[in-house]
């Protein structure tokens, strides 16, 4: 099966053409202001979005933005991204406040060559992600009408089987955007033949969120390090106190199979920084992994821990990381993450920052993104392709 790609498409021609673009544009939003705290996303998809501009054709963007509950909800609206997308693109950017109604239709009528429209959040009609497949089809074939072709660029949500991405694209000519592609073919590289060492660094809060993955990642892999969140389930299992800790006491078995399963393959923390609440102004202390006090909580992995992941990392010729090493958020308890992150970005070789808080990580603490060697847009995309699974997204481009 293969794939056509956005450069099959212009190099049809479509000047004049419209061209159905899904982006993934889900950006975080400050709570209080409502302003885009990271604008990573739309920088993604700019080179896709340009070359059709250049192209001349006429562009429909589409995307979601949060989970409202299938109806209009401005918290959810796509209009500060859309200020964004045009400062961005240099490029004048007309907003439709809603998805395929009057002023989607109004917007289309006066589209010419170059110019963009942003259609409202997709999530605002229920149908984007029913599971039932008329009802989904049914808004498919509004959101089809719009184009004569369709370009999925979001990789980010092309593990959701949505009407924009699972059902779009059988209803046009479709082709996959710059961003997609590269994601695809970067992370191929990781579930192929990947070159050795291959260490994997995972975080994040939950065991359970991470299971599938370890057992996909885990007989393929030279080293397995595990910080953030759920490497108290891990220490647990290994019989230690983990005192106010997050745990998650129903995986302390299989955390204790995958540990024997591992024959040292997996690497957990020596030591950690243990606070007495989940404040930045809480009092914390570096204490072992192995002596957490009872009524203290891990919220970073300690600098013995960090220089250790560092030098396995130093000897990597793959590393893939998803998920930090602690709540980064709080500045206390940012240096896990950031020396762990800084380590991967010293790399010679391949390098995969698989998305989600990792990605944000990186640009929260202001480091290099250059550095890497990829920041996938998609976190739970990219974990789910590692696990071999079919996402629904990427079977509806094959042909």
């Amino acid at each position: 099966m293969t794939i056509r790609t956005l450069d099959d498409l212009l190099a049809e021609g479509v000047s004049g053409r419209r061209v159905l673009v899904r982006a993934d544009l889900n950006v975080p939003l400050d709570k209080q202001t409502g302003e885009i705290t990271d604008d990573g996303r739309i920088r993604a998809v700019l080179p896709t979005l340009q070359a059709l501009r250049d192209a001349g054709a006429e562009t429909i963007v589409m995307s979601h933005l949060g989970r409202p509950k299938g109806e209009p909800n401005p918290k959810y609206s796509l209009a500060p991204v859309a200020g964004r997308l045009e400062a961005l693109a240099e490029t004048p950017v007309i907003f439709a406040t809603d998805t395929v109604g009057e002023s989607a239709r109004q917007a289309l009528a006066g589209l010419e060559p170059g110019q963009i429209v942003l259609l409202e959040n997709l999530r605002f009609n229920a149908a984007e992600t029913s599971k039932d497949d008329a009802e989904r089809g049914a808004f498919a074939d509004q959101l089809a009408g719009f184009a004569e072709a369709y370009v999925d660029d979001a990789f980010g949500a092309v593990h959701r089987k949505h009407a924009s991405v699972f059902d779009v694209p059988a209803r046009l000519p479709h082709f996959a955007g710059k961003l997609v592609l590269r994601e695809v073919e970067v992370l191929s590289k990781l579930t192929g033949s990947p070159q050795r060492p291959y260490v994997v660094v995972l975080g994040g809060s939950k065991v359970s969120d991470k299971l599938a993955v370890i057992e996909a990642l885990l007989p393929k892999v030279d080293r397995l390090l595990i910080g953030g969140g759920m490497c108290f389930t891990f220490l647990a299992a290994q019989g230690h106190e983990v005192g106010k800790s997050l745990l998650e006491s129903e995986m302390i078995d299989t955390c204790r199979d995958l540990l024997a399963r591992a024959e040292g393959r997996i690497v957990l923390p020596v030591d950690v920084v243990a606070a007495t609440e989940f404040s930045a102004d809480a009092d914390h202390v570096t204490v072992p992994a192995d002596e957490i006090p009872a009524d203290r909580l891990g919220l970073d992995v300690g600098p013995r821990t960090v220089a250790e992941f560092a030098q396995i990392i130093a000897g990597a010729k793959t590393v893939f990381w998803n998920g930090p090493m602690g709540v980064f958020e709080l500045a206390p308890f940012a240096a896990g993450t950031r020396g762990v992150a800084e380590a991967i970005s010293k790399v010679d070789g391949v390098t995969v920052v698989g998305g989600g808080d990792s990605a944000a990580a990186v640009r929260a603490l202001g480091l290099d993104e250059a550095a890497f060697g990829h920041i996938s847009t998609g976190g739970g995309a990219s974990l789910e392709y590692l696990e071999g699974k079919t996402l629904p997204g990427i079977a509806a481009l094959e042909s």
